[in-house]
C-alpha cells in the first residue's frame, strides 16, 4: 500500500506540473481553457471555476488541458475563435506546448536543489573489503582502513576517492590511511578493469581493488552550493536520459530494461522507505524522463506537435489535416506498443521471474 500511495503522489505531482505548464501559458496568450484534468477517462470529481472545469479522472497515468476549439464539432463564435488555440500564431502555440515538458525539467531542477539543502547520503572513505591479489591488497591496505588523502589531497567521501582514481587514468597514486590511530602511506599502481556501464558501453577504468564499507553520513549544503550541485545533477540526469534513449534505439541497452507502472510503483515504495531525500530524488528522475520523452518528435506527444508547428513556420503553411491524421495514428501505434512492452517487462520481471 505504501508503494501505491507513493507512486500516486509522485505521478500526480509530475502530471500536475506538466499540465500546469500548458495551462499557464495558454492563459498567458489569451487561449480559453475548458478543462484541466489530472488523469484520463471518467470524471471522479470536478469543480468549475470561471470558464475552466478542474477534474480528477479515473486513470492516473496522464492528464490533459482542453483548450477552446479542441475536439469540438460545433461552430465556434467569433469570440471563441479568437480565443482558440488554433487561432494563435505558431510561436505562441510552440511555447504553450513546450511549457509542459519544460516545467517538468524545471521541477526536477528545483527538487534537486531542495534535496541538496535537506541533505544527501554519502559514503565515507572507510574501506570494507580489500580484494585479494589486487593492487591495494599487494600494497598492504587492509579492511577497516580509513582513507584520509590521495595524492596529497584530503578526501572524506568515497565519491571523491573514486573520481580521483579514475581521473588519474592509471597513474600511480599515493594513498594515505588511518589505521588504529596511525597514519600509513601506500604507493599503488592501479590496474585496468574492463566492463560494460549502464549505457551498454564497454569502458576501461583504473581500480585499486578496494570496496566501500558503506558507512553513510548525511551531507547538507547551503543555498549557493545546493544551486550549483542541483544544476550539475539536473544536467547529468538529462544527458543520461537522452543517451539512454539513443542506446535503446541502437539496442546497446536491451528493451527488457524498459519499465512500466508496476516498476514505478515498486521503486516509489522503495525510495520512500529510504527517506524523503531518496524519494524526492526519484521524483526528480521521473520528472526529467517525462519531460524528455514528451519532447521526442513523435506524433501524439508534445514533441510531435512542436514538429508540426515548426514545419508551419519553415514552410509558411500548416501540415495538411490528412498528413497530421496519419502521423498521429502512427504515433498512437508506437505509444501503445511501448506501453505493451513496458507492461510485459513488468509482468516478466515481477511475476513470471519470481515464480521460476
Amino acid at each position: 500500500m505504501q508503494s501505491v500511495i507513493s507512486a500516486i503522489i509522485a505521478l500526480g505531482a509530475l502530471i500536475f506540473i506538466h499540465e500546469l505548464g500548458h495551462f499557464i501559458f495558454a492563459k498567458w496568450f489569451g487561449v480559453g481553457v475548458d478543462k484541466f484534468s489530472l488523469g484520463f477517462g471518467p470524471k471522479i470529481i470536478g469543480k468549475k471555476l470561471g470558464e475552466t472545469e478542474y477534474l480528477l479522472s479515473a486513470f492516473p497515468l496522464g492528464g490533459y488541458v482542453k483548450m477552446v476549439g479542441e475536439g469540438e464539432d460545433a461552430e465556434l463564435t467569433e469570440e471563441d475563435k479568437a480565443r482558440s488555440f488554433a487561432a494563435k500564431p505558431p510561436l505562441q502555440r510552440i511555447v504553450i506546448v513546450a511549457a509542459g515538458p519544460l516545467f517538468n525539467l524545471l521541477f526536477a531542477y528545483l527538487i534537486f536543489i531542495i534535496v541538496y539543502m535537506v541533505g544527501v547520503p554519502a559514503a565515507t572513505t572507510k574501506i570494507g573489503e580489500v580484494v585479494k591479489d589486487k593492487p591495494a591488497a599487494r600494497a598492504g591496505v587492509q579492511a577497516k582502513d580509513m582513507v584520509t588523502a590521495i595524492n596529497g589531497k584530503v578526501v572524506n567521501r568515497w565519491e571523491e576517492l573514486s573520481s580521483t582514481i579514475i581521473e588519474g587514468k592509471g597513474q600511480p597514486v599515493e594513498l594515505q590511511v588511518q589505521r588504529e590511530g596511525k597514519t600509513l602511506t601506500f604507493h599503488i599502481t592501479p590496474e585496468k578493469r574492463t566492463a560494460k556501464n549502464l549505457l551498454g558501453d564497454t569502458v576501461t577504468t583504473p581500480v585499486l581493488g578496494i570496496v566501500s564499507a558503506g558507512e553513510i553520513v548525511i551531507d547538507h549544503f547551503g543555498p549557493i552550493d545546493a544551486f550549483t550541485k542541483g544544476s550539475a545533477q539536473t544536467w547529468n540526469v538529462i544527458k543520461i536520459t537522452v543517451l539512454s534513449l539513443v542506446k535503446l534505439v541502437e539496442r546497446a541497452i536491451p528493451l527488457d530494461t524498459i519499465g512500466g507502472p508496476i516498476m514505478i510503483v515498486k521503486m516509489a515504495g522503495q525510495q520512500a522507505a529510504e527517506g524523503s531525500a531518496s524519494f524526492l530524488a526519484f521524483v526528480a528522475l521521473l520528472s526529467v524522463n517525462l519531460g524528455i520523452l514528451n519532447l521526442l518528435p513523435v506524433p501524439i506527444l508534445d514533441g510531435g506537435h512542436l514538429f508540426f508547428y515548426l514545419w508551419e513556420i519553415v514552410f509558411r503553411k500548416p501540415v495538411s489535416p490528412k498528413a497530421r491524421e496519419i502521423a498521429q495514428q502512427i504515433g498512437l501505434v508506437l505509444l501503445i506498443s511501448l506501453m505493451v512492452l513496458a507492461f510485459y517487462n513488468d509482468i516478466a520481471r515481477y511475476f513470471i521471474g519470481q515464480n521460476q
